[in-house]
């Protein structure tokens, strides 16, 4: 089926519960929760400091400097979605800004996440409305050639299926599949519990060559200590 000029108005979303489990973690533990898979690439940032979002994905294909399919991915959010947005070829033009914002907002929106350019940087951090995109760049953009509204996606190297849960923090972005995302959430929250166990460990001045029993495999790789 040809992907351009889809709307598909009824998608699956994982669970509220397993996102709102989810949005309790940063990226870096769920990603590892995961596997080590499902992040975008590091070029992905905040559009302001401390931006953070987690929500249920509402996907966009993009032709280049056109952000017409965003007005039209506006009337299919509810609440707690985040837009992704990915792009049909390279580009950096600003496709979204503080009027599509407020416009997301109103419909529940809980941010977005997007392969390409943002601008009015001062407005989404006043508005507090959570942004990360590769680039910032005041160029506008046309409303003159279709894409479509929730098919899948590959967004900054991570491929995002409608309805899986995006989570994005000053670490970066990460995807989790809708079918798995309780089980992420379960995984992150026991790596979590593990970490603060080590934290604690840490903080008290014992090493992580003890923790993690490193000392076995370091003098079997050759490591001499020299006085």
């Amino acid at each position: 089926m040809n992907q351009l000029g889809i709307v598909k108005r009824h998608i699956e979303r994982a669970s509220a519960a397993a996102a709102k489990e989810l949005s309790k973690f940063g990226v870096a533990t769920i990603h590892e929760a995961m596997g080590r898979i499902g992040l975008m690439k590091p070029e992905m940032r905040p559009a302001f400091p401390g931006a953070r979002l987690c929500g249920t994905a509402v996907t966009v294909l993009l032709q280049p400097g056109d952000n017409w399919m965003l007005h039209v991915a506006a009337e299919q959010l509810t609440p707690g979605d985040v837009v992704v947005a990915a792009c049909t070829a390279e580009s950096s033009d600003g496709f979204f800004g503080d009027l599509l914002a407020t416009s997301f907002r109103a419909r529940g929106g809980a941010g977005l996440v997007i392969d390409g350019g943002v601008r009015d940087v001062k407005e989404l951090r006043e508005m507090g409305f959570p942004v990360f995109s590769r680039a910032i760049h005041a160029r506008g953009t046309v409303k003159a050639t279709l894409g479509s509204v929730n098919v899948p996606v590959v967004c900054s190297g991570a491929l995002v299926n409608p309805g899986d849960v995006v989570i994005a923090d000053e670490d970066g972005v990460v995807v989790v599949p809708a079918a798995i995302a309780q089980q992420v959430a379960n995984a992150a929250s026991e790596r979590e519990d593990k970490e603060a166990a080590k934290r604690v460990r840490l903080a008290a001045g014992e090493l992580g060559l003890d923790i993690y029993n490193m000392r076995p495999s370091l003098a079997k790789a050759g490591l001499r200590y020299i006085d």
